[in-house]
């Protein structure tokens, strides 16, 4: 072999080691964003909790004016920000018999709104009754109708039963609004347990009433937590039913005591701002106890298997 072939085959050889050593480019691992994509979305999600905080600090912000008319003109209220208008809710107004009614009946609400739509979902989810189908479609019917027209025929009703202004009437009315969905939403949560626990219940001797309450029920406390978040929320902030069902103003709750700060020829703003914010309180304490099984209670259910 001749030293030209000696040489070319030598820089072939050199060429192909450096060839490969040299590492191949790095591959964007899957699902993660380049720099411009990962600001891009940082600054969506800024800006989205900007537009929903800022209702809220606009309401806390005018809840510290001390007078009525400081929402036409909010720049005035920095020079004289105070708490007066807290004071005056809790120590002048029926804030505290607001606060008890409406305790009562939205706690009472999802105790047995949460009771019956949990049974119900159950009861659909495993025992193939006649007409179990039509059942729950007619859970939904019911939700297709307005306030309006339902008003007069569950007044009459509550007015024979004589439970106009009561807490258990209002009650059982804001019942027949959260118990159709709830139903619906336990049922599906209630379809995604494996019916072999409900078999293994069996072989144990529980009663099926006893594999609901032992077994069933622990699993589906996501479910619960979302059906009880929706029926406490239904119930605290509902205004139509309980301005016409209660008639005594120590038994008001939130939504209808806020109207009395507006009459016909005046409107005490900031004491609504003030008031809202104190209403605010007790509906971020329950979505607190039940936060840790919402997201997965409102995710889950949606398939079956």
């Amino acid at each position: 072999m001749s030293t030209l072939d000696l040489d070319t085959s030598t820089a072939v050889r050199g060429s192909s080691g450096r060839a490969a050593k040299t590492p191949p480019p790095a591959a964007r691992a899957r699902g993660k964003r380049g720099l411009l994509g990962t600001l891009a979305a940082h600054g969506t999600l800024t800006v989205a909790s900007l537009i929903a905080l800022f209702p809220i600090a606009w309401l806390v912000f005018l809840s510290l004016g001390p007078d009525k008319d400081d929402y036409l003109h909010p720049e005035r209220i920095w020079s004289k920000m105070t708490f007066d208008n807290y004071t005056f809710v809790l120590q002048e107004t029926n804030f505290f018999d607001w606060l008890q009614s409406s305790l009562i009946v939205s706690l009472g609400t999802t105790v047995i709104g949460v009771l019956i739509a949990a049974t119900t979902g159950y009861a659909v989810s495993r025992m193939r009754f006649p007409g179990y189908k039509k059942f729950m479609w007619v859970l939904l019917v019911t939700q297709m109708f307005p306030v309006a027209v339902l008003m007069v025929p569950m007044y009459q009703i509550l007015s024979e039963l004589q439970l106009i202004d009561t807490y258990f009437g209002l009650i059982l009315v804001y019942c027949s609004t959260a118990v159709p969905y709830c139903a619906w939403l336990m049922k599906g949560y209630f379809d995604t347990i494996p019916f072999e626990i409900d078999e293994a219940g069996r072989v144990d001797g529980l009663s099926p009433f006893g594999t609901f309450v032992r077994l069933i029920l622990p699993l589906a406390r996501p479910g619960l937590a979302v059906a009880a978040f929706y029926s406490f929320i239904t119930a605290f902030g509902e205004v139509a039913f309980a301005t016409t069902f209660l008639l005594d103003d120590e038994k008001y709750t939130f939504a209808v005591g806020l109207q009395s700060f507006i009459s016909e020829h005046d409107a005490q703003r900031n004491l609504m701002a003030a008031t809202a914010v104190l209403i605010a309180i007790p509906v971020s304490a329950f979505f607190y106890l039940v936060q840790k099984n919402l997201v997965t209670g409102l995710t889950s259910g949606g398939t079956k298997g």
